[in-house]
């Protein structure tokens, strides 16, 4: 079997309730700005450091923007779970127990001229596990305490997804109410 081009992998559409409605090219649904399933992991290390990457340059959009441990879409048929563990081994070379956070919705134009429409399952882990990056995927890694990650992204918006910054104030409130419990 001959693998698909990344330009020929499918997204899942769904709806608002994240019903699927049915399958578009990736690429297709990033220029239509179609609402798609998406999965976003967050791992942090037993000092409560969160492991971000910075994506490859040559992504196919925010290349070079620094992000949170793994993102991607899900295949048809594959639980979003399932999903969440395939791509933190195909990105990170890494293996963890994950767990459901959150879901939600956003909508963000790129400066790529595509558009983020994502219904975005939240999952996350705990883990001193040194990651293996893919480098066509990732071109660095580095672990942030989470106060200096806030503080930069309010400095530094640019460098930073849309995605983590849209996310970011309920990735603080799961990280300080489960993960490292603060009073």
């Amino acid at each position: 079997m001959t693998e698909k081009p990344v330009d020929e992998e499918s997204v899942i559409l769904v709806d608002e309730h994240d019903n699927v409605i049915g399958t578009m090219p990736k690429m297709e649904a990033h220029l239509a700005g179609k609402l798609h399933r998406a999965f976003s992991v967050f791992i942090f290390n037993t000092n409560g450091e969160l492991l971000l990457q910075r994506r490859a340059d040559d992504k196919y959009h925010s290349g070079g923007k620094w992000t949170n441990t793994c993102c991607s879409h899900p295949r048809l048929g594959e639980e979003t779970l399932e999903a969440a563990h395939r791509r933190l081994n195909e990105e990170m070379g890494m293996e963890c127990n994950l767990e459901y956070g959150f879901n939600f919705t956003y909508h963000a134009e790129l400066a790529s001229g595509l558009s983020e429409n994502e219904y975005d399952h939240v999952f996350f882990g705990i883990s001193n596990q040194e990651p293996h990056p893919n480098a066509q995927e990732v071109s660095e890694f580095k672990y942030i305490n989470m106060t200096m990650l806030e503080e930069d992204i309010k400095a530094r918006p640019e460098l930073y997804t849309e995605w983590l910054k849209i996310c970011f104030n309920r990735i603080i409130e799961y990280y300080n109410r489960y993960l490292f419990k603060k009073p």
